[in-house]
């Protein structure tokens, strides 16, 4: 359905209902111009990861990446002590070891769908972020953090690993020696930290004011408007840009150089004949805007 946003623009809003309950609306897709939000909403139990809100962000992939109207797409949890508490434990203590292993399936299948979606993702989190929830907010490609959340993988605790891809990419982002450092001791991540280590881009202030701070339709509506702040910044950009962008980075980063450097030019390649490469062009010829339509 078509509704107005809070802010008064226009944006469309649709819920996926657990299939278990028939009640719980476990993820709201909410489209705002040019900026997507998938809005974890299972507040009671921190927003955790069962089946059915995984299925969800699956199927919301499979619809944004082919919607050329949306350039960025924003991930963030209701309320403002949890953006997501990883796997849902209540669920998993029923699950056989076969169950299990197709969880696990289903999990690393969820955040490769949103790591390589074509538009750019953004991991808003407004709360702590423990386990499969730190590596949703790693499958993102940006993160912005409330100062008072904190993020932890937990698994060597529980007599597990991460599983949902915390031991690979942790360390592409920080380094091999510090990704041990946090997964062998499960140590806390907090938003300081997170930016000293380059893994966290911005921080929201936690004293950002009371209107700030404000919770409107359970969600944290100062870290929801630095994200669009910075979605706007980059919907700017030409779409097919981003995503050749995102390509070469994210499958060159661990080639050697001269593969590297090939990935890069074969993606710089997919962008020469584009209507959108001409009109930057011709934009910058006329000195205004570029309008850019993703062809």
């Amino acid at each position: 359905m078509t509704t107005m946003s809070k802010s008064g623009s226009k944006s469309e809003t649709e819920s996926v209902t657990n299939s278990e309950t028939n009640s719980e609306q476990v993820l709201t897709v909410e489209k705002e111009e040019s900026i997507a939000w998938l809005k974890l909403n299972r507040p009671k139990v921190m927003n955790c990861l069962n089946r059915d809100l995984l299925k969800a962000l699956l199927a919301a992939c499979e619809e944004l990446k082919e919607d050329r109207n949306i350039r960025v797409v924003g991930i963030i949890g209701s309320g403002t002590k949890s953006f997501c508490a990883g796997a849902d434990l209540a669920e998993r203590k029923g699950m056989t070891q076969g169950d299990t292993l197709d969880y696990l399936a289903l999990i690393q299948r969820t955040m490769r769908a949103i790591e390589t979606l074509p538009q750019v993702v953004i991991a808003a989190i407004n709360g702590s972020a423990w386990g499969g929830g730190f590596e949703l907010a790693l499958a993102c490609d940006l993160r912005v953090m409330v100062e008072s959340a904190q993020l932890r993988l937990t698994e060597v605790k529980l007599g597990i690993i991460p599983g949902a891809g915390g031991t690979q990419r942790l360390p592409r982002l920080i380094g091999k020696s510090k990704a041990k450092e946090l997964i062998l001791t499960a140590a806390p991540v907090t938003a300081q930290l997170g930016q000293q280590l380059g893994l966290i881009h911005r921080v929201v202030p936690a004293d950002a004011g009371s209107a700030g701070n404000q919770l409107i339709d359970d969600y944290h509506q100062a870290l929801m408007s630095t994200v669009r702040e910075w979605a706007s910044e980059i919907a700017t950009a030409a779409p097919l840009s981003l995503r050749q962008a995102k390509i070469a980075i994210d499958q060159g980063y661990d080639r050697d150089l001269e593969s590297g450097l090939a990935l890069e030019t074969r993606a710089y390649l997919e962008l020469l004949n584009t209507k959108d490469r001409l009109e930057g062009l011709a934009a910058f010829a006329e000195k205004r805007s570029p309008i850019y339509r993703g062809e």
